[in-house]
């Protein structure tokens, strides 16, 4: 049962990226500048974010250990957060929303074999089989069929 409540879950991840990039998409237009629109987007979650971890590990009575991770961590994480955001909002409006989140759902494939495949960051490893490059490969025809009919 716990494992369909996940893959809810992430569907429900998924539909939200899919609503966030027409929404930036718009902001960037009103705003005239898309980065504007990108940086507006995270200043918000930020300021949510940082609510919500503080409430819920006082609540808790968990410390935060913000030294712990090195520097890098927070560097990367936030620029290619950044970077992921500021891309749907440029693609977005020159793509279509469904094109745009296939062709990202691939990449993010893509790249998860890759990562899986090396056990980077602690991952386990799973290896790169031919069923999980046939995945990859129908999902990139996929969103081909989607951008270019």
């Amino acid at each position: 049962m716990m494992g369909f409540v996940w893959g809810l879950a992430g569907v429900l991840a998924g539909a939200f990226i899919a609503l966030q990039s027409p929404i930036n998409a718009h902001l960037a237009r009103d705003l005239g500048f898309p980065l504007a629109a990108a940086a507006a987007s995270f200043i918000a979650g930020a300021v949510v974010l940082v609510a919500l971890a503080s409430a819920s590990s006082l609540a808790q009575g968990v410390s935060i250990a913000w030294r712990a991770p090195p520097l890098w961590m927070f560097i990367a994480g936030g620029c290619l957060g950044a970077a992921y955001v500021t891309i749907t909002i440029i693609l977005t409006p020159k793509l279509g929303t469904a094109a745009t989140m296939a062709f990202i759902v691939t990449g993010q494939l893509v790249g998860g074999l890759v990562l899986d495949h090396f056990g980077y960051f602690g991952l386990a490893v799973r290896e790169i089989t031919v069923g999980r490059v046939g995945g990859a490969v129908l999902l990139l025809a996929g969103a081909l069929l989607i951008r270019l009919t």
